[in-house]
């Protein structure tokens, strides 16, 4: 298995390069890839910030992404979980992917004063 950091992952998932991506999908093909956490919500930051993608077109990214064979997800059920909350509310993906994973550590609840992440599931406005 081979670690992905997030800049091969965007030239996998955009192909803005030409050559990159094609290294970017010969090295995840000859995988399998591992995402971890942080690289999962940097790829959601990038595509926002940098590519100007909306929400559905993450989501959807984010869904062919934990879907393919060539890449394992850490805690995979947890991004799909975060997924989730992240289409149905305003909270951003890293917000909603933190409060699962506290939940999953046994945190009750996470406390927060970012008031996009209010209604999701296991977040306590302060």
């Amino acid at each position: 298995m081979n670690g992905l950091d997030t800049n091969v992952l965007i030239r996998y998932l955009v192909a803005d390069d030409e050559a990159q991506g094609l290294k970017a999908k010969r090295y995840i093909e000859s995988g399998p890839g591992y995402v971890n956490c942080i690289v999962l919500s940097e790829v959601v930051w990038v595509l926002e910030s940098a590519y100007g993608y909306d929400k559905e077109a993450v989501v959807t990214m984010l869904e062919r992404l934990l879907s393919t064979h060539e890449v394992a997800v850490e805690d995979a059920d947890m991004a799909l979980a975060a997924l989730h909350d992240y289409r149905r509310s305003t909270a951003g993906f890293t917000d909603c992917l933190i409060g699962h994973r506290n939940a999953a550590h046994g945190c009750s609840e996470t406390g927060s004063f970012d008031k996009r992440a209010k209604g999701v599931r296991g977040f306590k406005m302060l």
